[in-house]
């Protein structure tokens, strides 16, 4: 997989989930908001310090990690 500058995984932050560098906000909480329709700017307006770039930076790394699993049909 790419390496995502924006996205870290630490064992001893968040149990080891990627979370948007230096915080402790989960790739998984931000694609959860959007999912359930949140904005960008709504996003933000919960998480001042987050930028677009760290939103996008989360949609990407899913995307990259989607594209490595394999499926297994039944």
């Amino acid at each position: 997989m790419k390496i995502h500058e924006r996205i870290e995984i630490k064992p001893n932050v968040m149990f080891g989930k990627p979370v948007i560098k230096n915080t402790r906000i989960m790739v998984e909480q931000i694609l959860r908001k959007l999912s359930g329709g949140m904005t960008i700017q709504e996003i933000i307006k919960d998480h001042p310090h987050l930028r677009p770039e760290d939103i996008f930076a989360a949609q990407e790394f899913a995307a990259d990690y989607l594209a490595a699993e394999e499926i297994a049909f039944a």
